[in-house]
């Protein structure tokens, strides 16, 4: 069974992500998976890589099913694929990423949230209260934004050296700050002078 890939107009109202793909968890079929495959166009790309913060989204494909388990409960298991270019953290040129990830979500009816303000992490992170609204396309986005890489840097892009110095005194550099530096040198003195 495949769900339609746009919102109705009731629902398209709520929306302010850039890839929504809406499913009622009171309509899922309590027998059969329901399937679902997002290939958004380049329009919708581009609002995803604005949203992102990517300089461009080229490929992406979040495709993957609902399956019932047991009487009220649903588990999502998705291949997320896809090829971006994020900005240099150096250079602020572009950097090509291709992401390929597993994403799996258990949403549970009677899902208890802990309450108090100190509460220990689950060790299954997967498993969430079932909504009344699943978006397939907001959890593709949350599975991008964490698949991404932290500090993207071309090969052979490199940091350059700033040196400062108050007006009129020489600056140093940063391995002349450094707490050991001038030992360093005296060693090294030392060590040219044969003693």
């Amino acid at each position: 069974m495949t769900a339609p890939s746009d919102p109705s107009p009731r629902d398209a109202s709520r929306v302010a992500a850039p890839l929504s793909h809406i499913f009622r968890s009171g309509a899922l079929s309590a027998r059969k998976p329901t399937r679902f495959a997002l290939k958004p166009d380049a329009a919708i790309r581009a609002a995803m890589a604005a949203d992102l913060g990517l300089l461009a989204v080229h490929a992406f494909v979040f495709e993957g099913e609902l399956l019932p388990v047991g009487r009220q409960d649903y588990t999502l298991h998705a291949r997320l694929s896809a090829r971006v270019d994020q900005a240099c953290i150096v250079t602020l040129t572009p950097v090509p990423a291709r992401i390929e990830e597993t994403v799996a979500r258990r949403y549970l009816h009677d899902f208890i949230v802990p309450d108090g303000e100190e509460t220990e992490m689950p060790e299954d992170d997967s498993a969430e209260p079932l909504p009344e609204v699943i978006d397939v396309g907001a959890v593709a986005m949350e599975a991008l934004s964490l698949a991404l890489p932290l500090y993207p840097r071309n090969p052979g892009a490199a940091l350059g050296e700033v040196v400062f110095g108050p007006q009129g005194a020489e600056p140093m550099a940063d391995d002349e700050v450094k707490p050991f530096a001038s030992l360093a040198a005296l060693r090294d003195k030392l060590a040219q002078n044969g003693e």
